[in-house]
């Protein structure tokens, strides 16, 4: 079979295919470099947004360790529900 294949053919066929798999192989390269920069971006995007989140999450903490603080608790207990703390001779215990 090889026979029938005329060695200058067969060196234009080893051209060609040589040329094929040049051309595949930069536009793999290109497509590869494309999608690391893609994703190199992306990366930073989502470590900008979770700073941005933890900010948030650290700013969330405080104020719920503000509005939940013991002083301000018995505070607003006192002013706006009239509450106290009941005297030793006010305090009754319950048995079961």
């Amino acid at each position: 079979m090889n026979r029938l294949i005329h060695p200058a053919t067969r060196s234009w066929l080893f051209v060609m295919l040589a040329l094929v798999l040049v051309i595949i192989s930069s536009v793999a390269v290109n497509y590869s470099s494309y999608e690391t920069r893609r994703l190199v971006a992306e990366h930073q995007r989502l470590q900008i947004e979770n700073n941005a989140m933890q900010v948030e999450w650290g700013q969330l903490l405080l104020e719920q360790s503000t509005w939940g603080s013991y002083n301000r608790v018995e505070q607003l207990a006192g002013s706006k529900l009239k509450m106290r703390v009941p005297a030793p001779n006010e305090i009754v215990m319950v048995e079961p």
